[in-house]
């Protein structure tokens, strides 16, 4: 395990080399005046480290992303920190590896260097030219990365020695798989207010006070924006557009194949190699030995694969003059020659021809050529409306002396009716404020709009005369799940071992062997919450979708903890929880070396390894 550990973190190292020699960046050295952004205790924290570290994590995420990364971008996400976090806590290892005297032997770093793919000839083993290649690329000698080497080995002995022996105790995991794997067996009636029997009675002024106050959410006015616009919709438009009869003429030959399509036919074709093969077919079907489904299938092919869908006797060829003579369908021709070889064709369906006169198409081409026009011409205007608004033109002024629509409206987040359909209409609504002047915006459907924001009125609480009626609706049907539930609570004490909901007219739905982490189809999910929390053999009244249910516990079945699935799930949940409790105990640990140590950080150096980053 610790020549895993050993390797991921060094190939991770050296991928990061390689990448800065690769890139261009190899010779960069801070020198020896400037080469450190700091110190953890006695160790110092080498700047070109920093540079390396970071320099991979921009190269990766460009690799993955396909798109040039920035420092800008680096600082926006806590990149650069995040890089300087790890090393910091490295160091700390590292430092403390050095107060111990801790290290490992030339033997021990001789194999970790030759495991190293990236020092591996064409061979699979270790190269020295590409050894010194690699080295050379990154801006370190032999004997500098074979110390960074010599160090991390021991930084990783530390490492596991921290980590080796979180072991999760057996009583923990086999409670957590008890109470995620037990399973419950239960009964349950809805109830709904229809079968309400006694009526909510008129709420009294204090009742309804009271509610009120405890529920202020439904009397809570969102932020609304009292707009008015200006809008150009195409269709207001299309009735002034003069069509000329040459050009819907124009257009009908155009779309000729729209309507004009001539008859055709559903076909199926099954190619033979030979015409001999393709006639002793044709006889057998003549025949009534066999039909041409079975046919199909002698050949290993599906039905599917002959398909020709709906074709024209033209588009048919040779073929085309024999299956358009065949009248009955499922009827058969052939053996003719094909493009393929030899086929025999079933004739299944016979589609009339469709002829649309230029009279029949007329109002529908008008239509469209119209719509075309109407949304041509509207385009064509936008940069005259942008103009004139630019001089100071009012909405005002532009629903006179253009003919555009102009309305008011009270504006929010849940508006859709009318223009706040629209998605630029609700994304300019969103972000204007009173400040802002008018914009021409083009929609989606050709039209165009501007607005303005007149008042915006902030959130407020509705009184309870303003929405009296609210909260008399609110407070009626607390009232009526409140009745329904003590009547449902009365049934309960009727009921027992031959006595139960499908008694007193109820529907009974039995469920067995659920867990908790499953769904009760046309039920809510605090049914499921609720039968968990009870006892066999227990009674219980649940709030329901538009009533409330009555359910019953029948069993309770323990998780089988023995299982070869149970025990597999364990292990993989044992070995899962000791590797973050590892991680999260190292983690305490190198924080616990950081603060006993001191760091001390040089922000100019750590800046000007930065400012080589674009």
């Amino acid at each position: 395990m610790a020549a895993k550990q050993v390797s991921r973190t060094l190939g991770w190292i050296l991928m990061g080399l390689v990448m800065v020699g690769l890139v261009g960046f190899g010779a960069t050295n801070f020198g020896s005046s400037r080469g450190t952004i700091g110190t953890v205790g006695d160790t110092e924290v080498d700047a070109n480290r920093y540079f390396r570290e970071l320099n991979a994590e921009f190269r990766a995420i460009e690799a993955e992303t396909g798109q040039r990364f920035t420092m800008e971008q680096a600082r926006l996400f806590g990149l650069d920190q995040q890089v300087l976090g790890r090393i910091i806590a490295t160091v700390a290892l590292e430092n403390e590896t050095a107060r111990l005297g801790l290290s490992v032997g030339d033997q021990a770093v001789r194999d970790q260097v030759v495991l190293i793919d990236a020092f591996k000839g064409v061979d699979g083993n270790f190269d020295r030219q590409n050894y010194d290649f690699a080295l050379q690329q990154s801006g370190l000698t032999a004997a500098e990365f074979e110390g960074e080497l010599r160090v991390e080995t021991a930084v990783s002995i530390v490492r596991m020695a921290v980590q080796r022996g979180v072991v999760p105790q057996p009583a923990y995991t086999d409670a957590l798989y008890a109470h995620a794997r037990e399973e419950r067996s239960f009964t349950w009636s809805p109830l709904g207010l229809d079968k309400l029997e006694t009526p909510a009675a008129e709420p009294t002024e204090e009742q309804l006070t009271a509610w009120y106050e405890a529920n202020p959410a439904p009397f809570t006015l969102p932020e609304t924006k009292q707009l008015t616009y200006v809008w150009l919709d195409p269709e207001a438009v299309i009735p002034t557009i003069e069509v000329a009869e040459g050009e819907l003429r124009a257009l009908y030959d155009e779309r000729a194949e729209e309507y004009q399509v001539p008859e055709r036919r559903l076909v199926e074709r099954l190619v033979f190699g030979t015409a001999e093969e393709a006639q002793s077919a044709a006889d057998r079907l003549t025949a009534g030995e066999i039909d041409f489904p079975a046919l199909v299938e002698e050949r290993g092919l599906a039905l599917a694969d002959t398909d020709m869908g709906d074709v024209t006797q033209a588009a048919l060829g040779a073929a085309g003059e024999a299956v358009f003579a065949l009248t009955e369908p499922g009827s058969v021709a052939g053996p003719i020659d094909s493009a393929l070889g030899p086929a025999l064709y079933r004739m299944n369906a016979v589609l009339p021809e469709q002829i649309t006169s230029f009279e029949d198409a007329r109002e529908e081409l008008q239509g469209e050529y119209a719509a075309d026009a109407a949304r041509r011409q509207i385009e064509a205007l936008i940069p005259e409306l942008d103009e004139i608004m630019a001089g100071g033109a009012t909405l005002e002024e532009l629903e006179a002396d253009y003919g555009m629509t102009l309305g008011t409206l009270a504006w929010t987040q849940g508006s859709s009716d009318g223009i706040a359909a629209y998605d630029s209409f609700r994304e300019a609504a969103t972000g204007v404020t009173t400040s802002d002047f008018p914009q021409i915006t083009l929609m989606s459907d050709g039209g165009l709009f501007a607005l303005r924001a007149d008042q915006i009125d902030a959130p407020r609480v509705q009184s309870l005369d303003e929405a009296r009626q609210v909260a008399v609706d609110g407070w009626t049907a607390g009232e009526e799940m409140r009745l329904l539930t003590l009547q449902a609570e009365a049934l309960l004490d009727e009921f027992d071992d031959t006595t139960g909901p499908n008694a007193k007219g109820l529907t009974e739905v039995v469920e067995t062997g659920l867990t908790r982490g499953d769904v009760v189809s046309e039920a809510p999910r605090d049914l499921l919450a609720a039968v968990f929390e009870m006892e066999s053999g227990d009674w219980r009244v649940v709030p329901g979708f538009d009533g409330v249910i009555l359910v019953h516990l029948d069993a309770i079945t323990a998780a089988d903890q023995t299982t070869e699935d149970a025990l597999l799930v364990k292990q993989a949940f044992n070995e899962r929880l000791a590797q973050e409790l590892g991680t999260d105990i190292e983690i305490a640990f190198a924080n616990a070396l950081q603060s006993e140590a001191g760091i001390t950080l040089n922000r100019a150096v750590i800046d000007a390894v930065n400012a080589q980053f674009p």
